[in-house]
């Protein structure tokens, strides 16, 4: 397996993560695709790029190379579901719409899924954590924003148009509540945004797995609806003109978060 993951260490006690932001294939999943799915629809498209400021903010970030059609790296290892109804699970099998995902018998074996879960999610969860114990043991804390993003219609995992900004803590569980209060705030004051706290989008494994408030450790998942940055239809070209707003909120959401931590673990 080559690259599976790209990470730069920050200096401020903040770790972005962007699991579902990947490309590449493997020979498996790429020749077993139906194609509709050749075009990797259900990706985080140009999250990367919309968060380039955060080096300069001095977050660390890690985000993921393979596509979630090989292995979801927001899902537990187990594959146990995290939401009730319609969702994907650790190896995806349908597309957002429902559509199966692969050919007929041309899903990936048993052995090639075992290797990726050893060999791609395995690494970026080794990593998360190897990094949050290293802010902690730094800082005394550390905060975690999991990025996402999803096409803001999509019937068979919603109802209606998504917020535009979907926050998720895993109903209070995973950060302080004055934190996610704060972030609602800066959602409420953006202007053209609409926004909801642990709505259909509550947080996915990484959320629910690393944040641990108790231990001075706060996860946000953010699922951000693709139309405030992007085309929704392929080629999912990204749109400077609507992007440069939304990363504007964006830096104000994180820099709410660095704030907050000053605050609430002073010295």
């Amino acid at each position: 397996m080559d690259k599976v993951l790209s990470f730069h260490q920050g200096r401020l006690p903040l770790l972005i993560s962007m699991p579902h932001a990947g490309l590449s294939l493997t020979p498996a999943v790429r020749d077993g695709l139906v194609e509709p799915a050749r075009s990797l629809p259900d990706t985080d498209w140009h999250i990367p790029r919309l968060y380039e400021f955060a080096r300069e903010l001095g977050a660390s970030v890690v985000a993921a190379e393979y596509s979630r059609f090989v292995i979801d790296l927001n899902r537990p290892d187990d594959d146990k579901p995290l939401y009730a109804g319609a969702t994907t699970g650790l190896y995806p099998a349908t597309l957002f719409e429902g559509e199966p995902l692969f050919k007929d018998g041309q899903a990936p074996s048993a052995a090639e899924r075992a290797a990726y879960l050893e060999q791609i999610w395995r690494p970026y969860h080794d990593t998360l954590a190897r990094e949050l114990a290293r802010l902690r043991e730094t800082f005394g804390y550390a905060l975690l924003w999991d990025a996402h993003s999803i096409r803001s219609h999509i019937p068979h995992l919603f109802e209606g148009k998504l917020p535009d900004f979907n926050l998720g803590t895993f109903n209070g569980a995973s950060c302080d509540a004055q934190l996610a209060d704060r972030l609602e705030g800066v959602c409420a004051q953006a202007r053209g945004y609409s926004h909801v706290l642990n709505g259909r989008f509550k947080g996915g494994h990484i959320t629910r797995h690393y944040g641990d408030p108790a231990q001075d450790i706060h996860a946000v998942q953010l699922e951000l609806a693709q139309s405030t940055y992007m085309e929704e239809v392929e080629p999912f070209a990204y749109r400077e003109d609507r992007a440069q707003p939304t990363q504007a909120v964006l830096r104000q959401l994180l820099e709410t978060v660095l704030a907050w931590g000053r605050e609430r673990y002073p010295g």
